[in-house]
């Protein structure tokens, strides 16, 4: 019985076996649809082969190399007929990119089928090189299922494509990293009358500016001969670099390392120490990233080592580095102050532009911004950009910090939130006018990041104002440039943080008239002289402009201002001079400005609308008859004369000397503040990737 059994079993296998082979059937070419079942998969293979053999082209470098091998495919036959390739496998891309095209042409078949009905089936196929035809030896591997070999090695890692790295860094959405004496570079080609670009919401990308200006010809031009690695990393290119099919990558050493001497001083020299690491990756055309990591030390100018440590965070550090962040003593009398900066960019079309990052950003034309400067530590943002017809318009949300001692709780630094608005509009082939908006508002109640400012096209005045009117700090502003021709621009800014109508109406000055102005030309290729740039500055910030009642809400983060440096209560007049050739460059700057300044004494401890973390409604000396440089009105007299060599122009590395003289006076010597004259001397090795100011 048992046996009897089994024989059933092996009867009903063997029966079973028989009916699923025959129930399978392959593909069916036209010229095989009178061929038996059982040589239907010959003949399937053979035209196959056939088709192969009459359309595949062997690269021209493999034939001259007599090249021998094989390509191995596994491809797909749908229900429809359709031949699709699944993988191939290959040691160069030519014949990957061969093998597809040649299948890409295969006409539609009658597709197999199982039990009578289409159905998906999986086969492969082996092309021999050289190739062979059906009347030569039939070639295809014996099983339809490929077997998992252990000890086989893949070739994948072998067969990714490397190209000729032609910088693609120059032309990609990438960010042009913050530099002035970079974007002099290029500020003549991208303000020409009749261009329809948006130069005032910086960084710019390097795709924005390539359509004016030819990075890669201009860089082309700097290129030196050399052969060897050593001299190509040197004088030319990134220290590693590499591109391929969709994708690529940079990476360098950043250095910022100079040694200065200044008088008087009870320092025996001054030095910066910086070392970082930059990365910059490419992968497809929309999206880019980058992030740059620094470690630095370092002991400046007297003066700069008193500004750093007059506005000292809680926590015991001795100071904020401007531009930096918060700095850890080093040694006795130096700073230890590690920073970064990172970027990632998705531009999804032409219109849209997306950037999460951690960095600084700049509104405006001039040397300085009374919108929003870059002089602030690097903070996270997210940025929309928007470009349509005649307009750029520019979204931003910030996360800020107040680390003074006073609002830390729990060890733990106050944060506030800044949105802003930045329309820019170009009205005619040589005017350009924006509309600024911001907002600032802290975390008070747990409020967060407030949702109402979100909407990327909603008037922020008016939800701060339903929030309550103390919740958050609004500031409205305007900007404008006009092209006199493609050398002479004119440009300015206007910042109104408070509006009272009657006050203006009475003219006599009342504290509620916060407002500031900026005017500016530029003269490019001035007197005829290629790359020769002249610019005359003028800025004017009222008496408690980025200030507000409640001082954790006011225009600053990581005790520096968001607008311009010098904070409220002052006016400046900048001129500056840069010219390059080749590369060699130098710039000079003369800067002429009146501060009104605290006493901060026990006789005197007003409020004089210098100090943006004041609150404007505390100690006011008076309401009428508020002007510029009242209080301690202190004269300043700042002369910056750099020259240098660019070593490097993938990392714009610039061997470099500089010489500062700074005359600071005010009326009254006071403890921290007091006459003071500074002569400056540095030399140094820097990659020019932001803007360091030393003009305080």
């Amino acid at each position: 019985m048992k046996k009897g059994l089994m024989i059933l079993f092996f009867l009903n296998t063997v029966f079973v076996f028989s009916q699923t082979r025959s129930a399978e059937k392959f593909p069916v070419f036209p010229s095989c649809e009178n061929v038996d079942n059982k040589e239907l998969e010959h003949c399937f293979y053979s035209q196959l082969q056939e088709f192969v053999f009459n359309n595949f082209q062997v690269p021209d470098n493999l034939k001259q190399n007599n090249y021998k091998g094989a390509v191995k495919l596994l491809f797909e036959v749908d229900t429809t007929g359709t031949f699709k390739i699944q993988y191939v496998d290959a040691i160069y891309p030519e014949l990957v990119k061969e093998s597809k095209r040649v299948f890409g042409m295969l006409p539609k078949v009658r597709p197999p089928t199982f039990n009578g009905n289409p159905t998906y089936s999986k086969y492969t196929f082996r092309i021999p090189i050289p190739l062979q035809s059906q009347n030569d030896t039939i070639v295809k591997d014996e099983a339809t299922i490929i077997k998992e070999n252990r000890n086989k090695e893949l070739t994948e890692f072998d067969s990714i494509v490397y190209k000729k790295f032609d910088n693609p860094v120059l032309t990609s959405h990438l960010n042009i990293p913050l530099s002035h004496s970079f974007y002099a570079q290029f500020d003549d080609e991208i303000n020409q009358v009749g261009s329809n670009n948006h130069t005032a919401s910086k960084p710019l990308m390097y795709s924005e500016v390539a359509k004016y200006y030819d990075f890669k010809a201009e860089n082309q031009k700097l290129m030196k001969n050399k052969d060897g690695w050593w001299g190509r990393k040197l004088w030319n290119e990134h220290f590693f670099q590499v591109q391929g099919e969709g994708y690529w990558i940079t990476m360098n050493p950043i250095l910022d390392v100079r040694v200065g001497r200044s008088t008087p001083s009870n320092i025996s020299y001054t030095y910066q120490n910086t070392r970082g690491v930059q990365v910059q990756v490419g992968l497809g055309d929309n999206l880019v990233f980058t992030s740059t990591i620094y470690e630095s030390q370092g002991r400046f100018a007297d003066y700069y080592n008193q500004y750093i440590e007059s506005m000292p965070p809680d926590g015991g550090n001795p100071g904020i580095i401007p531009g930096i962040g918060i700095a850890k003593r080093f040694k006795s009398d130096s700073y230890d102050f590690p920073s970064a900066d990172a970027n990632l960019t998705f531009t999804p079309s032409k219109a849209i532009n997306l950037q999460l990052g951690y960095g600084r950003n700049f509104i405006g034309d001039g040397y300085r911004s009374l919108l929003m400067g870059d002089g602030a530590s690097p903070y996270p943002y997210f940025k929309i950009n928007t470009t349509f017809w005649k307009v750029k318009y520019t979204n931003t949300y910030i996360w800020l910090k107040d680390v003074r001692p006073e609002v830390t709780d729990e060890r733990t630094y106050s944060t506030k939130f800044m949105a802003n608005h930045y329309l820019s509009w170009n009205v005619s082939k040589r005017l350009n006018v924006g509309m600024f908006e911001s907002v600032v508002w802290s975390n008070t109640n747990d409020r967060g990041f407030d949702m109402n400012f979100v909407n990327p096209i909603i008037f922020y005045r008016t939800v701060e104002f339903t929030s309550s009117s103390r919740s958050g700090n609004a500031v409205l502003g305007l900007t404008a440039k006009y092209k006199w021709n493609n050398q002479i621009n004119f440009y300015g800014q206007f910042i109104l943080d408070e509006f009272a109508l009657g006050e203006i109406k009475e003219q006599d000055n009342s504290w509620q008239n916060k407002y500031g102005y900026q005017l500016g030309v530029k003269y490019f290729n001035a007197l005829n002289i290629k790359n020769l740039l002249l610019q005359v500055e003028y800025n004017h910030v009222r008496p408690y402009v980025y200030s507000h009642s409640d001082p954790l809400t006011n225009y600053g983060h990581n005790n520096q201002s968001m607008g311009h440096q010098w904070g409220g209560n002052s006016k400046e007049l900048i001129a500056i001079v840069r010219y390059h050739k080749g590369r060699y460059f130098a710039d000079a700057k003369l800067t002429l400005g009146v501060r009104g300044l605290d006493f901060d004494t026990a006789e005197d401890n007003f409020n004089y609308g210098s100090n943006i973390y004041k609150p404007y409604e505390e100690n006011r000396p008076f309401d009428k008859g508020v002007v510029i440089g009242q209080g301690n009105k202190t004269t300043i007299m700042i002369a910056d004369l750099q020259a240098g060599y660019l070593i490097n122009p993938a990392t714009n590395l610039k061997l470099f000397g500089s010489l500062i003289y700074r005359s600071f006076s005010p009326e009254v010597d006071t403890a921290t503040v007091f006459k003071q004259d500074t002569t400056l001397f540095t030399i140094g090795l820097r990659a020019d990737i932001f803007n360091w100011y030393f003009d305080y």
